[in-house]
């Protein structure tokens, strides 16, 4: 009974070894595959930075490109407002001649 009760023990001891094992395996592997995947966040991360980072620039550019085409055509209107009154100053000027026989 005694020599079981040993034997008992033993297997005990032996998986409990086995246990302290496995722990300290996994406790080696965890550090390195938390690197690991704290490495590919960070790398995730910073694709998506990237990413979001042109289309700021892009969207940017395209307001940019907007602003400079409505002054542009705000200037073109300005430019055509100014002509169009001369041009109705002098229509009516010769209509007055004309009414008033000075032409």
């Amino acid at each position: 009974m005694n020599e079981k009760r040993i034997e008992q023990v033993m297997q005990i001891e032996h998986q409990a070894q086995q246990i302290l094992d496995l722990a300290k395996q996994e406790a080696a592997r965890l550090p390195v595959q938390a690197e690991r995947e704290a490495s590919e966040m960070v790398e995730r991360t910073r694709a998506e930075a990237q990413a979001a980072a042109r289309q700021v620039i892009a969207a940017a550019a395209v307001q940019d490109e907007t602003a400079r085409l409505l002054a542009e055509s705000d200037k073109k209107i300005r430019d055509s407002e100014e002509v169009a009154k001369r041009n109705l100053n002098q229509a009516v000027e010769y209509v007055l001649d004309r009414v008033l026989g000075k032409a």
